[in-house]
């Protein structure tokens, strides 16, 4: 059985509408395989250690990840250290410099705790942050130039050599993500 990971953004849960059309899609088209959505933690190393061992458990079958916004930061990072395919959607790209201006700002998560960004979530994520795509034929790019979040460019910039869709209008939820799910789990090989 293959398996297929996605990662949430910031502020986002295995509940949000992307990943509740992902499963409801996975449950109609491809049961056969394996949808994990973990809940991810707010500190990049607790998010490595919790997932590190999903790689552990499938690293004889087939995994491939997708990730949203943030998600898409750890995807690509996962993608490159474990050798396998990411599909990378509106990611946050440089999340320590993104995040930067914000720091000392408390967040009300929909889990309903409340995080202060703070030194050592930029130390990590500066940290995690790979300044070179080592196999970039990993990674499928999907952005949208109406997100209203991040600046789409940025991602196009840095996962140059990658698969890229890039499509007008849109937004940060990346609206149409349905439609593409049979081309993602092609490019993942699930």
């Amino acid at each position: 059985m293959s398996t297929l990971l996605y990662l949430h953004g910031f502020n986002s849960s295995p509940e949000s509408h992307k990943a509740c059309q992902l499963q409801r899609w996975i449950t109609a088209y491809r049961p056969d395989v394996n949808l994990l959505i973990p809940q991810l933690p707010y500190y990049p190393s607790q998010v490595i250690t919790r997932l590190d061992p999903i790689f552990a458990e499938h690293h004889q079958q087939k995994i491939g990840i997708i990730g949203a916004s943030l998600g898409g930061f750890y995807a690509t990072w996962f993608s490159q250290y474990y050798s396998v395919p990411a599909v990378v959607i509106n990611p946050l790209v440089k999340p320590a410099d993104y995040l930067k201006p914000h720091l000392g700002r408390e967040y009300r998560m929909r889990s309903g705790e409340v995080i202060q960004l703070n030194h050592q979530h930029l130390m990590e994520f500066a940290t995690y942050q790979l300044p070179n795509l080592v196999s970039p034929n990993l990674l499928w790019l999907l952005a949208q130039q109406g997100d209203e979040v991040l600046p789409y460019q940025l991602a196009t910039t840095y996962y140059m050599g990658c698969r890229q869709t890039i499509e007008p209008q849109g937004s940060h939820s990346f609206i149409g993500f349905v439609k593409h799910l049979p081309e993602i789990i092609k490019f993942l090989s699930l």
